[in-house]
């Protein structure tokens, strides 16, 4: 069984919000492969499901995004999890917006929820980070990510929400880098091929053609072997 965790803040007030990154993907998994209801439990909201056959629990913390690993951590120790089993989803700011990137361990990075997480489960369970982008000064960091998405994120972000639910099989199964690799490609699809074109064979030299005057001119006298008329009344 694999525990998939959400982070984000609780309330309508922090819904959109670019910091819910983490809460909008695993709600999308949810619905996706038709979980359970949420129920409230272990200091947040937690539902189960398939995922490929895989048994699964969703989890979003309701503790703020700060304290977020005194809920995780409830869970983690009421079901055995071990570290490989537990994903977190979460909003990445050194990724531009739409890229994805999955990786087992590190640093928090600056993010407040992972560094609770690390505190309270340890630091080897795995990690997908969604990135919302950088707003370009770590003074800006706060406001940034607790501001909602604007209106022109929303091509990549559908994009990138769907299709990290569709390939989350891919994610259960251990394939990290063709999870990553299929959501790329559904967030920014390569640039279409040009049609291949035949190969044709050259036309016959066009009558204006200088070889052609040349050939045509040539003609007559190969049709006689060679000599002119007036030679032939010479001859005769």
């Amino acid at each position: 069984m694999h525990l998939l965790v959400g982070l984000g803040n609780p309330g309508p007030r922090y819904q959109y919000n670019r910091h819910n990154i983490g809460f909008m993907a695993v709600d999308e998994i949810v619905r996706r492969h038709a979980f359970s209801p949420w129920r409230r439990r272990f200091q947040g909201e937690i539902c189960e499901g398939q995922i490929g056959g895989r048994k699964a629990l969703a989890f979003k913390p309701q503790t703020f995004m700060n304290d977020s690993g005194r809920a995780v951590g409830e869970v983690v120790r009421f079901y055995k999890f071990a570290p490989e089993e537990i994903l977190v989803l979460y909003d990445e700011l050194d990724l531009m917006p739409g890229k994805v990137r999955v990786k087992t361990g590190g640093g928090a990075g600056g993010h407040n929820g992972i560094r609770s997480l690390d505190a309270h489960i340890g630091k080897d369970y795995r990690r997908v980070r969604l990135g919302i982008g950088h707003p370009g000064h770590k003074d800006a960091v706060v406001g940034y990510v607790l501001k909602d998405f604007a209106k022109t994120d929303r091509a990549w972000l559908e994009k990138l929400i769907a299709a990290v639910a569709d390939e989350m099989p891919r994610l259960l199964k251990g394939d990290d880098s063709g999870f990553m690799s299929q959501v790329g490609q559904a967030v920014f699809p390569p640039p279409p091929r040009p049609p291949k074109t035949k190969a044709t064979k050259p036309d016959d030299p066009k009558p204006d053609d200088p070889k052609a005057s040349a050939s045509d001119s040539a003609a007559p006298d190969s049709r006689i072997g060679g000599k002119s008329d007036s030679n032939r009344k010479e001859m005769d």
